[in-house]
């Protein structure tokens, strides 16, 4: 099978290759802030980006903040504007693309193709969420999302090979 990257999978894996990350063991919050020269603090209230600061809440397990913090990246380098003066619309869609982002921003797609992963749905989540320190649920949707992508390029290869 031949896994046809997306845009943002691909700007990811730059974004990692840029500051030397390639590996799981690898993805470090604070080694991350500090190669890409952002400020990292840790207070009682909600994960937020302010002014090349990412803010995260300490209340949340260690999991959890390495998800807030790819979710909060994503506001960073791929949004503009403060949330407070948007339509309610357009305030949904970036917290869509930014759950979305982190998905992949926390369990990148060139790392998880290098993975042998377990053939059961339950111990691939077990791998996935230990691999990349995430939480089980995260871990669950990253692999529907990686599996409804595998899926898709088996189904337009045997699609393609009806055509030639």
């Amino acid at each position: 099978m031949i896994y046809q990257t997306t845009l943002l999978e691909d700007w990811i894996r730059d974004f990692y290759y840029d500051i030397g990350i390639y590996f799981p063991h690898q993805l470090d919050i604070h080694e991350i802030s500090y190669r890409k020269g952002m400020s990292l603090t840790y207070m009682d209230i909600s994960s937020r980006f302010y002014k090349k600061e990412v803010i995260i809440d300490e209340r949340l397990s260690k999991e959890e903040q390495w998800e807030e913090f790819g979710h909060e990246l994503c506001h960073s380098y791929r949004h503009y504007g403060n949330q407070i003066n948007m339509p309610e619309n357009f305030i949904q869609l970036q917290e869509f693309q930014a759950r979305y982002f982190a998905l992949h921003f926390c369990v990148p797609t060139f790392m998880l193709l290098k993975l042998r992963l377990p053939n059961t749905r339950g111990q691939a989540v077990d791998y996935i969420a230990e691999t990349f320190r995430v939480t089980h649920m995260f871990a669950k949707k990253r692999l529907e999302v990686f599996e409804n992508k595998v899926n898709s390029s088996l189904f337009f290869e045997e699609l393609y090979k009806m055509f030639v």
